[in-house]
């Protein structure tokens, strides 16, 4: 029951703090947009102090002249946060955390001053496909591997926004982004869901020696040829047992019938002439 609630409970915060920063980004769009407040300057302003105040900030500010640069922010946002509170629940905080700042700050530190404002939650997204990428596959948990293939393949094209490809669109947001979800992924590479363990995995780490199914095998095995040689063994000796009877059979047979022994004396003349005397009787005279 209590597994039950604690997965209902993560599944609720997956679903309602990527909401809670969606209607923030949308409430303070919508207010730019229709008040006309010019909230760009919260953005990014590269090595200046001015700027600074964009590390903040600059998640929550799109252009307001319209509604696209928003609205392809907004779902892999839902996506990419759903799936790291969902999966991540304990670090998720810590994670979005460090690669907010440190997106804003290497966007400010590294990005060349153009006396251009960088805004937008794309730094963030960049973060956090980093971050669920590198992670899966330290993980070697076949859930999470899948999930770091269908990022890479419905948002793999956002790779080649690291580049300078396209004027206007901050390059060094998204390589901030992405370097700084990356180096989220390598400190907390032991953190986070863990695949299951076999039994055999337990019991080695508890010092259990695992059974030796081969060793057990091959015992048996031996056992068995032995006891088939004693078999064998023992069915010759009764072999010769028998033949050694059968010949004193036949022995006592012999000595007690004579004839046999006259046959045996008879035949042993008859490769010699034999010549019978006899006297003839006197004729009367």
């Amino acid at each position: 029951m209590k597994l039950m609630q604690a997965e209902k409970n993560r599944t609720l915060e997956a679903i309602i703090y990527p909401l809670l920063v969606l209607i923030i980004m949308w409430t303070v769009f919508l207010m730019d947009r229709y008040f006309q407040l010019d909230l760009y300057r919260f953005g990014v302003k590269p090595q200046t102090l001015e700027g600074v105040k964009g590390i903040f900030f600059m998640p929550f500010i799109h252009g307001q002249r319209d509604f696209s640069h928003i609205i392809n922010n907004s779902v892999p946002t839902l996506v990419l946060l759903s799936t790291l509170i969902y999966f991540y629940r304990e670090i998720a905080f810590y994670v979005v955390l460090f690669v907010w700042l440190g997106t804003g700050f290497l966007v400010w530190y590294i990005a060349i001053n153009t006396q251009s404002y960088h805004i937008g939650m794309s730094g963030v997204i960049y973060g956090l496909f980093g971050f669920l990428f590198i992670s899966g596959f330290f993980k070697k948990y076949l859930p999470l591997q899948a999930i770091s293939l269908f990022v890479a393949f419905v948002y793999g094209s956002m790779i080649w926004g690291v580049f300078p490809m396209e004027a206007g669109i901050s390059w060094e947001g998204h390589l901030s982004g992405f370097l700084v979800g990356t180096l989220m992924a390598i400190i907390f590479r032991k953190k986070g869901p863990v695949p299951p363990k076999y039994a055999y995995e337990i019991e080695k780490e508890m010092g259990i020696e695992p059974p030796d199914l081969e060793g057990e095998w091959r015992e048996r095995r031996r056992i068995w040829e032995e006891q088939q040689l004693q078999k064998q063994n023992i069915i010759q000796q009764r072999i010769e047992a028998l033949e050694k009877q059968k010949s004193l059979d036949e022995s006592k047979e012999n000595n007690n019938n004579p004839s046999t022994n006259n046959d045996r004396n008879s035949s042993s003349t008859q490769n010699f002439g034999v010549t019978y005397h006899y006297v003839p009787k006197k004729k009367d005279s």
